[in-house]
């Protein structure tokens, strides 16, 4: 399994978890963004660095993911999309996207967007908590636990 990042909007903390769980896990890590992301040196971490553009990170995971890697991610459609191909996402939440959940938060995602295409103040998320970080490494830890033997 290697995991892949979508690193522009991926908060520091969660990065901080992963760069642990590489290391102690001798996982490959890849941040990929279209600004330079700092990594801490390791043979298990890696940033790649895309060109700007709306999407150009999101396709590079997808091009890149394949079935069985993990997909940290915010982002629905690019959940979506390598679910479709058979690998996991997971948010900085630690919430797991799932074949079974992915059409249902896609329909929520487009929903809100239409509300604020209308002028309508939807808000943002809430700021990241300790429940979420710790509801994301527990899920991490146990695909990593999973998986740990079909290398």
């Amino acid at each position: 399994m290697k995991i892949w990042v979508d690193a522009d909007a991926c908060p520091v903390v969660i990065k901080d978890i992963l760069f642990k769980a590489a290391e102690r896990t001798a996982t490959q890590v890849t941040m990929v963004a279209n600004q330079p992301v700092r990594v801490p040196p390791s043979r298990f971490i890696r940033s790649v660095q895309v060109a700007s553009g709306f999407d150009v990170a999101d396709n590079e995971i997808v091009d890149r993911a394949a079935a069985g890697d993990l997909v940290i991610t915010a982002d629905i459609p690019l959940a979506a999309d390598v679910i479709a191909k058979g690998a996991y996402a997971l948010s900085p939440r630690g919430e797991m996207f799932t074949s079974e959940n992915i059409k249902a938060r896609l329909n929520i995602r487009d929903f809100m967007d239409t509300l604020r295409g209308s002028g309508i103040d939807t808000g943002g998320p809430p700021a990241l908590n300790q429940s979420d970080r710790k509801s994301f490494a527990d899920h991490l830890d146990r695909l990593l636990v999973r998986h740990a033997g079909k290398e």
